[in-house]
Formats: C-alpha cells, sequence, structure tokens
C-alpha cells in the first residue's frame, strides 16, 4: 500500500468511498454550520470524486473504448474465436463502435458520480448549493460534465437533484460548454491552493485551472458542428487558454521533473511534481486498480512468467490456452519514439525483446534477450522472441492473427511498456495494477500553451513554442527543438509524451485528424474515411432504453 494512502485512511480521508454505489441516499437539508469535523467532510465529499476509478471507466472501460480509438494502441485478437468479447478492444481500433460495446458505457458511471454528488451540494452548499465549502463538489460535477460532452456531445445539464419521475432531456453541446466554464469561473477562488496529501485526487483549484484550460483549447470543436471541424476551426478562446496555463506556470508548485518513466511506475504518487490531478489506483486499499493498463499492453503471453514487464527469467513458455485479446502499438505510434537519447524510447518494445528489471531495480531492460521454450517442462527452445511492427491479419474481419502458429501470432506487435506492474499486482489483486492514472499534468499545461501561441494566441512571459516544448523534453533527455515547430511536429510530441493517456483521441479531432489512416483501420473499415460523426460516441442502449425522450446520436 502506498505511503500516502496509508496517511489518508489514518485521517478517515477514506471514510465515505464505500458510499459511491448508493444513489438512495436522503437529502438532509441545509447544515446551518458545516461539521468542524475532517472525517465528516471526508465522509461526505469523499465518495463523489472517485467514479472514474471503477471499472466502467478507467479501472478498464476507458483504455478499451476510448484509447483504442487513438492512433498509438490497436486491439488485436490472437484466434478467430479467442475472446473477441463483443469487439470492445477492435471495434474502437477501426472506428466501428456500437450502442452495446462495452467501452462506450460510461456514460452510466459518470451519471451516478453527477447524481450522487448532487445532493451534498444541496446538503452543504445552502438553498443556491453554492456556499464555498462545496467548491470542490461543483469542480468534480464540472469534471464529471466535461467528460459526457467531450465523448458523447449534447448531455443534460444536471445542476441539480433530479426528482422521481423527471424528465431529463440533453442540452447542446456549446450549451454545456458554457455552464462548465461558468461553474469553474465561480468555483476557482474558493478552492484550495494545496497541492499535497490533503488534495491529492480531489479538485482543487489547479485541478479546476487545468480543466478550464482543457476546456479553452477545444472551445472550437465544443461550439462548432462536430462534423465540420478542421484542424484550422477558430478558436476564440486561444488567449484565456494562454491565461490560465500562465496562473498554473507562475504558481511555481508544478514542474515536468528529471526523469520521465518513473512518474508511471507503481510507486508514483503526490510526489510526482508533474501531476496536476491524478486518480490514485490501489487495489489493497480502493479493492480496484488498472485492469490490465500495463499487462495487456505490455504482455507477451498468458501467465504471470510471460509478461514481458515482470519476466524473472530470460525464457517464458506459451500455453495454448494463452493466446488471446492484446493492445499492440500502431506502427505509425513506434516510429514517433525516435529522437535521440529520449528516455521515452525506452517503453517501446520493436524488434528483440528483452528481459525487465523487477520493481526493485527500477524496470530497466536488461541485454539478456527473452527466449521462447516450447513447453516449460522440457524448455525446448523456440528462439529469441522478436516483435514485428508490422505483419497481416488472418482475419481481418475481426482482427484476428489466427491460432494455427501461436508461435508466429506472440511476434505480432510492438508492445507499450509505460505502467509496468508489480509481481504482487497479477499474483494478489488478479492483475489490478497500483500505477495512479495522471489526468491534468504540467506537461501538458506547457504544451497547450504552445499550441495555443502556434494558433495565433499572444505570446507572454517570453515564452515560445520552442521554449515550452523544450521544457517538456528536458525531462527525458530528447533534443531541443530549433527554430519554430509547426503544429504537426506539436502534435508528434503530445504523443510521445501522453501516450496511454487520456487525451490522444481528444488531440486527434481538434487536429482534424481523426479520420486518417493508421495501423489496419482502413483495411477493416473504409468507411472511416468519412465518417464524421463517429467523432461522437453512440449513447449506450441502456441508458436509450431509460432516457426514452433521448435521440441516438447521428449514424448509430
Amino acid at each position: 500500500m502506498k505511503q500516502y494512502i496509508k496517511a489518508l485512511m489514518l485521517s478517515g480521508v477514506l471514510a465515505g468511498t464505500a458510499a459511491c454505489t448508493d444513489l438512495d441516499t436522503p437529502i438532509v437539508g441545509y447544515y446551518p454550520q458545516f461539521p468542524d469535523s475532517e472525517i465528516a467532510t471526508a465522509g461526505e465529499f469523499d465518495g463523489c470524486y472517485y467514479f472514474l476509478r471503477n471499472e466502467a471507466w478507467l479501472g478498464r472501460n476507458f483504455w478499451e473504448g476510448i484509447l483504442c480509438q487513438g492512433d498509438e494502441i490497436f486491439g488485436i485478437c490472437y484466434g478467430t474465436d479467442s475472446y473477441f468479447d463483443n469487439g470492445r478492444w477492435f471495434y474502437p481500433s477501426i472506428h466501428k463502435l456500437n450502442p452495446d460495446v462495452p467501452g462506450v458505457g460510461l456514460i452510466g458511471e459518470v451519471m451516478r458520480g453527477i447524481t450522487y454528488t448532487n445532493p451534498r451540494i444541496l446538503a452543504y452548499g445552502g438553498p443556491d448549493g453554492k456556499d464555498p465549502v462545496v467548491a470542490p463538489l461543483r469542480a468534480i460535477r464540472a469534471f464529471y460534465h466535461f467528460w459526457m460532452m467531450e465523448l458523447y456531445g449534447d448531455f443534460p445539464i444536471l445542476d441539480h437533484v433530479v426528482e422521481e419521475g423527471e424528465v431529463i432531456d440533453r442540452q447542446p453541446r456549446a450549451d454545456v460548454a458554457r455552464w462548465i466554464e461558468q461553474e469553474l469561473l465561480e468555483v476557482i477562488p474558493d478552492l484550495s491552493e494545496a497541492n499535497d496529501v490533503s488534495t491529492y485526487g480531489r479538485p482543487n483549484k489547479w485541478m479546476a485551472e487545468a480543466l478550464l484550460a482543457k476546456l479553452y483549447i477545444n472551445w472550437g470543436v465544443y461550439t462548432n458542428d462536430i462534423e465540420t471541424v478542421t484542424g484550422s476551426t477558430p478558436n476564440e478562446k486561444l488567449d484565456d487558454c494562454v491565461k490560465w496555463c500562465d496562473e498554473i506556470i507562475k504558481s511555481g508548485i508544478f514542474e515536468v521533473g528529471n526523469g520521465y518513466r518513473k512518474k508511471f511506475f507503481p510507486d508514483n504518487g503526490v510526489h510526482i511534481k508533474d501531476f496536476i490531478y491524478a486518480m490514485p489506483m490501489d487495489p489493497a486499499t480502493f479493492g480496484g486498480g488498472v485492469y490490465w493498463a500495463g499487462h495487456e499492453i505490455a504482455r507477451f503471453s498468458g501467465g504471470y512468467k510471460d509478461f514481458g514487464c515482470l519476466n524473472p527469467a530470460p525464457w517464458t513458455w506459451i500455453p495454448s490456452s494463452s493466446i488471446a485479446c492484446n493492445m499492440i502499438m500502431t506502427p505509425e505510434a513506434v516510429d514517433r519514439f525516435c529522437l535521440e537519447g529520449d528516455e521515452r524510447n525506452e517503453m517501446v518494445q520493436c524488434g528483440q525483446a528483452y528481459r525487465m528489471t523487477n520493481e526493485t531495480e527500477g524496470y530497466k531492460f536488461t541485454d539478456e534477450p527473452v527466449i521462447v521454450y516450447r513447453n516449460s517442462t522440457f524448455k525446448r527452445e523456440r528462439g529469441p522472441l522478436v516483435y514485428q511492427k508490422t505483419f497481416e491479419f488472418d482475419n481481418i474481419d475481426v482482427f484476428s492473427v489466427g491460432l494455427d502458429n501461436e508461435w508466429t501470432n506472440l511476434t505480432k506487435g510492438a508492445r507499450l511498456i509505460k505502467y509496468p506492474a508489480r509481481e504482487e499486482d497479477y499474483l494478489s489483486w488478479s492483475r489490478k495494477q497500483t500505477n495512479d492514472i495522471p489526468i491534468f499534468r504540467y506537461a501538458d499545461i506547457l504544451l497547450m500553451k504552445a499550441e495555443c501561441i502556434l494558433r495565433g494566441a499572444a505570446a507572454t512571459n517570453g515564452d515560445t513554442p520552442a521554449s515550452l516544448m523544450n521544457q517538456v523534453r528536458d525531462c527525458s533527455n530528447a533534443p531541443h527543438v530549433t527554430g519554430t515547430p509547426t503544429l504537426q511536429d506539436l502534435l508528434d510530441e503530445r504523443s510521445r509524451e501522453f501516450i496511454f493517456e487520456m487525451w490522444r483521441r481528444n488531440d486527434l479531432i481538434r487536429f482534424g485528424q481523426f479520420e486518417n489512416d493508421w495501423g489496419w483501420k482502413h483495411d477493416v473499415n473504409p468507411g472511416a474515411k468519412t465518417e464524421y460523426w463517429r467523432r461522437l460516441l453512440p449513447i449506450p442502449t441502456g441508458e436509450m432504453n431509460t432516457n426514452t425522450n433521448w435521440k441516438q446520436n447521428k449514424g448509430y
């Protein structure tokens, strides 16, 4: 268990987390005086903050339904009938989602978070729900609305406790964006400026300002017809985005740090000064974690000894039951990790696979090649494990590479090891990892400011796009940018910096490149070239059945 989580438990801060699933909590009215108790505060408020931790979001579905839609990670199946699982990995990769694919079902968990939070805002926030004490609750509610607007477009503005039988209508996306903006501008002065164990994983001033900057840099996307957005769509909020980036920069609290990979190790947490807002993930404490985030992207095969990031011996074997679904890197993503001396390159395994040390030795690649044997008893050598950047599918309709040759299948696709796992995560927690997930990072603030300037915002404080990008590159010892980078340079840098985080789908839509070809997407689904309506997710079937007054998003 992480030390900062032990401290929080001792102070009672996590007392309310278990109540996250209780949607029937009665409204007790407004407290004329807020209870002078840290435990009471935590018990009521903390349950509002952690809905993204569940398997329906960061625990699993987000990685499959959202991350696989970008140009970095591709889902494949190591067998025609092996773990196709309703296409939950593959349909996002080829932009062929439908309302029944599990990865699109994030809306339910976030709406649950909003409906859990609203009664607490009313109970503690006074008749208008705006007492300063509930500023963190209003910030997390705005955050939840942001993601619903980002992914689904039109969404109800749930700024009140919904009464039984009340009909809820979706509101235009632009109106939701303006409501989020107003909420954040109102609560920022009342939020804590502390950035320590007391605010880790909770909304503070800097989280709200980072969210506002993210809202502003995408303003042109959110306030225009989604199908007409291009990489040059006008954005009236660029200077506002710079303003709020500058607020975070001048605070002096954050830094990109020295050393990239350690930010994502299992012992990451409040001590990472690049993290403005992160979601704590620890199965020992919360009963859940990042399900497969490191394992599926980095694994060699099925069992613990077969995971490349954990392998305690320089050999592995292939049980026939292990050939299942996997997430690999697109060839285009592999090619971006090419800067000389860049520590970020070390996350990529392409070509010969090498043994990696464990957590106590810093997850470093050794010079011992991984050798694959035919079985674990006789250890008859098959040969070194060599990952192929590109390959052919045996059955392209279901992304299957076939079961006829397990050895060949094992080598298909480069692997990314960004969130290395501990042995304990596999053996004790059923592949749920303890790596905290960053949501807003200081590096993102610097690159958003650089992008705004490239798009026409006024430069401030002597910063240039190159100087801002170079601050980010200094963390990983990548070579400095010379001259003025292009927007494409910046988009490529964002991929190197934020791969397997929250933002690639968002970036591609803003840059007008969501329909570009990568991996095998257009081979399987040529229609993805022109289906601009896929920039929004379908409303899940369950939500449509519950809200019969809603209209399904176009195309679905």
